[in-house]
């Protein structure tokens, strides 16, 4: 049942709460088409409660009246406020989702995927998963949206809490990650628990504020000092899943167990004799993606991406389809993978292992001596990688430190290679010409021991190799959609939208601010942003200026219509390499291979179009899942590396400044707070996101300034770094 803001109640004139029969739905659906009518005629906006009770004639029928307006309530339709109810439609009103909560605050999503900002004063207690009605307030300094929550519609019934277990004066509470708030653990059938776990906990009981609610244990993942731990609780407590149904893992096995057959190579392209092969990490054992080139002599080169046909074992409708549906991509933390689909396909048949026959679907893509795309091919096929490629065995090749034994191996496809390395070259010009924004990965590579802790953080390194793969995969990626685009057969497109006005200028803002020259444009292109990243590649606040560039960006996300990808300065663009590990690319394949067979245009809209929608927005939702685990991972496991270098000095920049301190990223791209409780004693003046100045000394703190600093601590449990200044 609904919960809202005050109790319902009917006031004077209105017919008492209790009735000796129950409320007749012919009667009650009277009642409701009767309040709507009353309440879009009023003069004003709202109707006092008995007023609108003595219009209805509610005396006649209490019950009724009573599930009318409960009804009308729990579905969002009108509003109960000071003892009055009204329209939402006429009070700007809307329903939205519960999407995060985080410390003393959160956010929805409304039905057109705006996020609002909710302090937490007026959640009234909502959750992860709830249907809310909100009200839009004011925007907040940085123009973003922000609401209030004015009742809950529906309680998600899953709605599920991971936290630490903490010592109070009423006992043992759990503190909630991300919540500020303290919640009461009922000890009936609760799962055994102590001090410092790290638990998983259902809701028992909720209150109209966070801290009324009660909570019950039901998993123990052990000390919350782990990070393996905590990001076990968490992904727990997303409802990921983990363990795949049994009757996937039957089909799955199943097809492993049959392998390829004469059937299945009929009708393919044969390349099976080309020099095709694949490169990864070490690591990596679900390999979609291989590549070939010959270059021609007139100077053009002819590509092939060949990538795991796995679109060809995942049938519509399956079971495997609709479990790959469900978990959207593969999840990678730390060492660990969440796979979307089965290690008997993943791992298996579908990967592209060396010296394997695998099925494949080949982009051919003939491509001008300078870069350009001129046409493509796309065909079924089947091929045998000739060796498995690791990076860092490709880089050694490449820049001639391979030991004879990494020579020999990759003897067969060493020209290949460097005809690849050459066209990636002209490949990443084109690139920059087009204006392309070359931002830095500001990611963490971790180095755990053998018993999974973090004992190293280091900056991800990219060689050769990586680039060659990453321009080969752009090129194929830009072929399928632009294929789509110009045949108008639906599909799933990867979509980057331009930056909203308000964040370029305060990214322009505080270029200035921090000593760079004032870009002249008015509405930003990608050359635009390029531009001002070359401009300040070389400054001691580039970092500063990536980090800002970054978060300017909108979300990347997939959709149904061809939008266009800003970050790549491209008019087409779609996911059509990972299909292994990503389900937009399952769908890309699964419409492609209906093309390659003579489908119609019509056919085509007829059969994917609804379906793409669907499989964008899903794919959207699940992605964005991944990558709040992901971020999640990196801070408690960096906290976790952090916690055996506590009292030891670190070198940073001011990277984030806010009413409470500022945030330094460290060499190693941790990232700690210096608490302003921590800074000497003063008056403070702040300008949130620019600088911190004690009053007393004069003493200043910008953003983008260098600062030494020692860790305080670090709490693995909420991946929160302290840091205090060095002396």
């Amino acid at each position: 049942m609904a919960r809202h803001n005050k109790k319902h109640e009917l006031k004077k004139g209105a017919a008492p709460r209790k009735s000796a029969r129950p409320a007749d739905p012919n009667v009650t659906a009277q009642f409701v088409r009767k309040i709507r009518i009353f309440l879009q005629t009023t003069a004003r906006n709202q109707m006092k409660a008995s007023e609108l009770a003595n219009k209805c004639r509610a005396k006649r029928s209490p019950a009724a009246f009573r599930a009318a307006l409960e009804l009308l309530l729990h579905q969002g339709e009108i509003i109960e406020r000071r003892d009055s109810y009204a329209l939402c439609s006429r009070e700007d009103c809307f329903k939205a989702a519960v999407v995060k909560l985080s410390g003393n605050f959160g956010f929805v999503r409304d039905e057109q995927n705006v996020d609002y900002f909710v302090p937490g004063k007026f959640l009234l207690g909502a959750m992860p998963g709830d249907q809310v009605l909100c009200r839009q307030l004011p925007a907040r300094e940085d123009n973003s949206p922000e609401a209030e929550v004015l009742s809950v519609l529906h309680e998600n019934p899953s709605a599920r809490l991971c936290g630490t277990v903490v010592p109070t004066e009423d006992g043992l509470c759990l503190l909630p990650d991300g919540m500020n708030t303290e919640l009461h653990i009922e000890y009936a059938e609760s799962e055994p628990y102590g001090i410092g776990d790290k638990v998983l906990c259902v809701l028992t009981q909720r209150g109209n504020r966070h801290s009324e609610h009660r909570v019950r244990v039901v998993l123990n993942f052990g000390t919350a000092d782990s990070a393996e731990n905590c990001m076990a609780a968490s992904i727990a407590a997303r409802d990921v899943p983990i363990e795949f149904p049994d009757e996937v893992s039957r089909e799955a096995q199943k097809l492993q167990d049959t392998g390829i057959t004469g059937f299945d190579i009929e009708g393919r392209r044969d390349l099976r004799e080309d020099i095709i092969f694949t490169m990864d990490g070490a690591q990596s054992k679900d390999m979609d993606d291989a590549v070939s080139v010959r270059k021609q002599q007139d100077g053009s080169y002819l590509l092939g991406v060949h990538i795991a046909d796995v679109s060809h074992y995942v049938r519509a409708g399956s079971a495997l389809d609709e479990e790959a549906f469900r978990r959207g991509t593969s999840i990678y933390y730390a060492d660990k993978v969440i796979p979307m689909l089965p290690k008997a396909l993943s791992n298996g048949i579908c990967s592209l292992d060396g010296g394997k026959d695998r099925l494949t679907i080949s982009a051919l893509m003939h491509i001008s001596p300078q870069g350009e795309l001129l046409e493509t091919e796309f065909v079924k096929s089947v091929i045998c990688s000739k060796v498995r490629g690791i990076y860092s065995e490709c880089n050694a090749v490449l820049d001639g430190s391979a030991s004879p034994e990494i020579v020999q191996k990759y003897a067969e496809v060493e020209p290949t290679l460097r005809i690849l390395d050459e066209l990636t070259q002209k490949l990443e010009h084109l690139r920059k010409r087009r204006g392309a924004p070359e931002l830095e990965s500001t990611e963490s590579a971790l180095l755990l021991d053998e018993n999974g802790i973090c004992i190293g953080l280091s900056p991800v390194q990219r060689g050769r190799s990586e680039c060659i793969v990453e321009a080969c995969m752009l090129a194929a990626n830009e072929a399928a959609a632009r294929l789509a685009r110009i045949t108008e057969f639906p599909l799933v497109f990867r979509v980057h939208e331009e930056p909203s006005p308000d964040r370029v200028d305060h990214l322009k803002e505080m270029l200035v601010r921090l000593g760079g020259k004032e870009p002249l444009f008015a509405e930003a292109s990608p050359r635009d942003i390029q531009k001002i990243l070359d401009e300040n590649r070389d400054e001691p606040w580039f970092p500063v200026i990536n980090s800002l560039t970054l978060r300017s960006m909108a979300k990347a996300k997939y959709s149904s219509e061809p939008l266009g990808h800003f970050g790549l300065a491209l008019r087409d663009y779609a996911h059509f390499t990972s299909p292994i590990r990503r389900y937009p690319d399952l769908c890309v394949h699964r419409i492609l291979t209906d093309h390659l067979a003579g489908a119609s245009k019509e056919w085509m809209q007829k059969r994917y179009a609804a379906f793409a929608e669907k499989a964008a927005l899903q794919s959207s939702d699940t992605e964005l899942r991944a990558v709040q685990i992901e971020r999640e991972a990196e801070d408690c496991y960096a906290a976790e590396y952090m916690r055996s270098h506590v009292g030891e000095q670190f070198s940073g920049v001011i990277t984030g400044v806010t009413d409470f301190g500022v945030y330094v990223t460290l060499e190693n791209h941790a990232e700690g707070l210096y608490h302003i409780h921590d800074m000497p004693e003063g008056e403070y003046e702040i300008e949130e996101g620019w600088f911190i100045r004690n009053a007393l000394t004069g003493e200043e703190l910008r953003l983008g300034d260098p600062l030494d600093v020692v860790c305080a601590r670090a709490d693995v449990a909420s991946g929160h770094i302290d840091l205090v200044r060095a002396v």
